[in-house]
């Protein structure tokens, strides 16, 4: 049972915002208002991730749409723990998560992504920082 950080949804509150501006001020895209429930509950019940699994299917659906603008995997392209390293000295990750990242949830993986940016002591936050920067994806332009 994976959980989303609330990082997690505050960022896709803010993507939602930046695609979908709110045209009076006051009201906002129904994205944003789904995940905004959900981010209140967190912030009032002091949770820190809420469960992916149950979480209600339109702030989901919401959260997926922003999971796919960012980049699938942490790896750059030199993988240690094919080498018999535990932790992967490129992307940080275990060699559990390197070897299940495909059947991961997406909630799996962002957990993932979470707690190897907070140790940021992967070569992907230093040494090879290049090449984490071109796996980032940009954003689909806007239809009016």
């Amino acid at each position: 049972m994976a959980g989303i950080h609330i990082t997690d949804i505050e960022s896709a509150i803010n993507w939602w915002r930046d695609r979908s501006p709110s045209v009076d001020g006051i009201q906002s895209c129904p994205e944003v208002g789904a995940l905004a429930e959900i981010y209140a509950l967190m912030v009032y019940y002091r949770e820190p991730s809420c469960d992916e699994a149950t979480m209600p299917a339109k702030a989901k659906q919401a959260w997926l749409c922003w999971y796919e603008t960012t980049p699938d995997t942490p790896c750059i392209a030199i993988c240690s723990t094919s080498q018999g390293d535990d932790i992967c000295k490129g992307c940080g990750r275990t060699f559990d998560e390197v070897q299940l990242w495909p059947e991961m949830t997406p909630g799996e993986k962002r957990t993932t992504w979470r707690r190897i940016t907070m140790e940021s002591s992967a070569w992907r936050f230093n040494r090879y920082a290049e090449r984490a920067r071109e796996g980032v994806a940009t954003p689909p332009p806007q239809t009016t």
